[in-house]
């Protein structure tokens, strides 16, 4: 079966910056935006662009993203001549055999690629936030009679030290290229988005191999660089890697403000809304007499006893009687009891908080155990964690997955502590 395109998904990396969420799932698995996974987006993206071959190349924790993929089917991309194919690397005894890097894992299923004989592969990652028609950059890619394009996106200076900053001429072809500078006299930045011909890509997929070089960013599009045609893509609208927690968090958020260019709901993103424990024949939600709702997304299932301000809440969340919710993310079926204080957290799927609790509040100090993960605020509960009643836990606080937090114990978490 020839296609003209063919995409791979990279979402396969570990999102260590994510900590306690990333536990049990895969970073694209993470919920995002109440009812979605941040797969969704690139997904749908795939989807909206008329590309109907994908394959998914995971590595760690890939359970509840191949469950919630299930064969491309809420995509629908199911069917004689459309498929999304789930691609792990092929595992023996030798750790070797895991992929080594984003382009090693493209050239350990070239197999898969050169099935369908496509004029061009598109390669993407599963952890990224935006709405984006790869029509587009087909076009200019084909426009421009390039090898490969790149797609790029303008940050702030005080940024570039995150992305592979690169430099244009004026006809948009890449002259210079810098992974992670210190500093940088472009902000031009790869989006992780590329747009290949197959057969140069493939050809340079094999000889970085065989010199160890695994990585797009580092290997493959440096050395593209010196023989073959590669443009840069200027993308202007909504873009964000989730890949730290306040990025996450921020991010999130901005689905509440109408200006920050998350338009949601204009962006068609589909999801599978039947996966055991996610939405599927929830009831409406419900917002007893006297409860406060303001600026959040409320998903099915909920329960509103208390107030809600500027929060995100995943099906099934309960919040009791005079509790006070602020600027805060609450994941699948946790229940806040009554009188209870949540102010700036990310709360894990089935926690269960007493009454009158205190949560992210306190003095704002850096997380001392994992510092370059939690400094802005943000107190992170892990999935099924237990905390009692009366329990006050201050900020940039991290609970542990599971964790029993017993009442017999300190009642007090001081801000930046890990329990």
């Amino acid at each position: 079966m020839k296609k003209e395109i063919v995409a791979m998904l990279l979402a396969g990396g570990t999102g260590s910056r994510l900590n306690i969420l990333v536990d049990k799932r895969a970073k694209p698995a993470l919920p995002f935006g109440a009812i979605y996974r941040i797969i969704d987006f690139t997904l749908s993206n795939i989807v909206n662009s008329s590309i109907d071959v994908v394959g998914i190349l995971t590595q760690y924790k890939p359970l509840s993203l191949m469950e919630h993929v299930d064969g491309g089917r809420p995509w629908d991309l199911f069917g004689r001549t459309r498929l999304v194919e789930i691609l792990p690397p092929k595992t023996g005894e030798e750790m070797s055999d895991w992929y080594k890097g984003t382009s090693d894992a493209i050239y350990q299923n070239m197999g898969f690629v050169e099935d369908f004989a496509p004029e061009l592969v598109l390669v993407v990652s599963g952890d990224h936030i935006y709405s984006m028609d790869y029509k587009n950059v087909i076009n200019f890619h084909r426009e421009k009679n390039a090898d490969a394009t790149v797609c790029l996106i303008k940050v702030a200076p005080k940024d570039v030290h995150h992305f592979g900053i690169v430099g244009i001429d004026r006809n948009g072809r890449i002259d210079n290229w810098i992974e992670k500078p210190k500093t940088a006299t472009s902000n031009l930045a790869s989006m992780g988005i590329y747009v290949f011909n197959r057969k140069p890509l493939m050809e340079t997929l094999t000889i970085a191999a065989r010199t160890g070089g695994y990585d797009f960013a580092r290997d493959i599009i440096p050395r593209m660089l010196q023989r073959k045609r590669v443009f840069g893509f200027m993308f202007e609208g909504y873009w964000r890697d989730v890949g730290t927690i306040h990025a996450y968090w921020q991010t999130n958020l901005d689905m509440l403000q109408p200006r920050s260019g998350l338009a949601i709901r204009d962006w068609k993103i589909k999801t599978n809304l039947s996966v055991k424990g996610e939405i599927g024949d929830r009831p409406s939600a419900y917002i007893r007499s006297g409860a406060v709702v303001e600026n959040s997304l409320i998903a099915r299932g909920c329960v509103i006893e208390g107030e809600v301000t500027n929060s995100v809440l995943s099906p099934g969340v309960k919040i009791g009687q005079g509790s006070r919710i602020a600027n805060s993310i609450i994941y699948h079926d946790s229940v806040i009891g009554s009188r209870s204080t949540i102010e700036k957290c990310i709360i894990d799927k089935q926690v269960v908080v007493g009454n009158s609790v205190r949560m992210g509040t306190g003095k704002d100090i850096t997380n001392r155990k994992h510092p370059g993960h939690l400094s802005s605020g943000i107190t992170v509960i892990g999935k099924g964690a237990m905390i009692p009643s009366g329990m006050n836990i201050g900020k940039n606080c991290i609970i542990s997955t599971g964790a029993q937090l017993s009442s017999r114990g300190r009642m007090h978490i001081r801000s930046g502590s890990t329990v």
